[in-house]
């Protein structure tokens, strides 16, 4: 077994760090976060997250913690931004491999780690800079805690003591608080909710299970009560305030544009999750647990697997519909149903090698969604060859349009994450088909695997210089100028992080746009626009535009210093 965790390690290690910084951090959600990290850094301020030095009251402190701390010992750059979830990874793999050995044995063990590490999304997430990961993996572990003390709650009558007896609800607990502190109260909601309906499940009467709920929400509270009584005891109720009302929000409102339509996740979820997603469909509800199973001499590990199946999938249900109600739509808002897709995937695979039960969704789906998501990446490098043609779709979008200008080469070589898992999910097709499961496992995840290894390291560095980089290398062109930097016209982080912008001394007004485009900020200003909304810059005095490229435009406004007019 130590020798698995070494294996696993080295595993995380070659998967998730290797060219974390090879690609500019991604707009807005990547940037939003390392900007906030690096004024931590700056300002000294680690109680309080700020972006543009303004206080940010969307996401509590911790994941920037963690990034402040790794830009700490990398510098600030990507890879010290993304290192953190790097680290997640290799964490959540441990974990999986622990539970799954617990419960099941050494072949579940891995079949959990390579859903993981070979499934589209699951694997792409451990090497982005957002916060999810870690969110999702608090989350997780506190409901593992609760659950593992209900188990001993029922099986370990002997245990005195009150840490021996309350230890695992109590972790719980407080890995969920830290959950609310990296990225805030949905967290406490979610695991409520399941905690709610596999109550109900049982028609209310598990005994003692509301005392312990209740006990396990205040461990909860306990964490993220630290930090706000110190934030109300130095800055008021105001943060506090705006904090819970952006939360509300979210459920409320499309947020910055973020609207969808009510089976967004389901999709996202089936399509992003291949191909652990084919593997779990037939576990997704009610109990099927093999007879043979049940009849084991292990009876406590059955009885224990079969009630994590239960809470697998009371939690994928209740984060696929609470999000499919929420009305902003973004990727990684379901991120967390990745614990019971690859759980439950799992489960499937396990039995079918144990008991021989195959479901027929892996022969329809394993071919036609291998075939579909593989084909497009196979096409995409050869699209990027044909830009007459590309140009022809998008010609009523004269963004996307410039944006194809931008001088990026494609290889026929690209094309081969795309065929690793168009074959590595053929291969798993026949393998199922001889009933040879384990290898059926190891095709379709090692194509998963190899698929985003290297697609993120051949063809995302081609996207994103479609999408920004003209926009970052202006940015980081002028983090050497003393200069103000400011996009108009679109939503951005980006010029804060890549100009290493310094806080705004004296007046703050004058790094508002009305200063910046007509009043007499003292030095050099430039403006970044998207060439479909140039706004008013084209008029704006002492302003004339330098450059278009791949569709922005950039600005140069030279004002007169401050104190002298200029005609005076």
């Amino acid at each position: 077994m130590r020798r698995d965790y070494y294996l696993l390690i080295l595993l995380a290690v070659m998967l998730f760090v290797p060219y974390l910084g090879a690609v500019h951090l991604f707009d807005w959600d990547e940037i939003n976060f390392a900007e906030c990290s690096r004024e931590m850094l700056l300002t000294g301020d680690y109680l309080r997250p700020q972006i543009d030095f303004e206080p940010f009251w969307e996401k509590p402190p911790l994941f920037f913690w963690m990034q402040a701390f790794s830009m700490k010992l990398f510098g600030v750059n990507e890879f010290a931004a993304r290192f953190p979830n790097a680290m997640c990874g290799l964490l959540t793999l441990l974990l999986a491999y622990r539970i799954g050995y617990k419960l099941h044995d050494r072949m579940f063990a891995w079949l959990w780690v390579l859903a993981w590490a070979g499934s589209l999304l699951p694997h792409l997430y451990f090497r982005s800079g957002i916060i999810d990961p870690w969110f999702n993996l608090l989350i997780f572990m506190g409901l593992y805690g609760f659950i593992e003390f209900r188990w001993q709650f029922f099986t370990a009558h002997d245990v005195k003591g009150f840490w021996q007896k309350y230890r695992w609800l109590l972790l719980g607990g407080w890995s969920l608080g830290l959950a609310v502190m990296t990225k805030g109260p949905t967290a406490l909601l979610i695991i409520l909710l399941v905690l709610g309906l596999y109550w109900a499940r049982y028609r209310f009467r598990n005994k003692g299970f509301f005392t312990h709920m209740v006990l396990f929400t205040l461990a909860t509270g306990s964490v993220g009560a630290v930090w706000f009584a110190v934030e109300y005891l130095l800055h008021g109720s105001w943060f506090i305030h705006e904090f819970v009302v952006y939360q509300i929000r979210l459920f409320s409102t499309p947020d910055a544009g973020h609207g969808g339509f009510f089976g967004y996740h389901a999709v996202v979820l089936l399509i992003g999750c291949f191909p652990v997603s084919v593997f779990a469909l037939s576990n997704l509800w009610g109990d099927n647990t093999a007879e043979e199973e049940l009849m084991e001499s292990d009876t406590l590990a059955s009885c224990q697997r079969s009630d994590l199946v239960t809470w697998m999938q009371l939690l994928f249900w209740v984060v696929l519909i609470l999000f499919s109600i929420v009305r902003t739509k973004i990727l990684h808002y379901s991120s967390l149903a990745y614990f019971p897709l690859t759980y439950l995937g799992s489960v499937t695979i396990w039995r079918a090698i144990r008991w021989e039960l195959r479901p027929k969704a892996p022969l329809l789906l394993l071919p036609l969604l291998g075939l579909l998501v593989g084909g497009a990446m196979i096409a995409l490098p050869f699209a990027g060859q044909q830009i007459d043609w590309l140009k022809s779709l998008l010609s009523r979008d004269r963004f996307a349009l410039a944006n194809l200008d931008a001088h990026v080469v494609w290889h026929w070589w690209q094309a081969l994450p795309g065929v690793a898992l168009v074959v590595g999910s053929l291969f798993a097709l026949g393998y199922w088909l001889k009933r040879r499961e384990w290898q059926a496992a190891q095709a379709a995840f090692g194509g998963g695997m190899l698929c985003m290894v290297f697609f993120l390291m051949w063809n995302v560095p081609n996207i994103e210089g479609y999408s920004q980089r003209a926009a970052i290398e202006f940015y980081e062109h002028k983090a050497r100028e003393d200069c103000f930097v400011k996009p108009v016209g679109f939503k951005s982080y980006a010029h804060l992080f890549y100009t290493h912008k310094p806080p705004v001394e004296g007046d703050k007004t004058i790094d508002n746009y009305p200063t910046l485009s007509r009043g007499n900020p003292g030095k050099k200003v430039y403006f970044v626009a998207k060439i479909t909304n140039l706004q008013d810059l084209p008029e704006l005095p002492d302003c004339h535009e330098l450059y278009r490229k791949n569709g922005f435009v950039f600005f140069e406004r030279d004002p007169a210093p401050v104190g002298k007019a200029k005609g005076h």
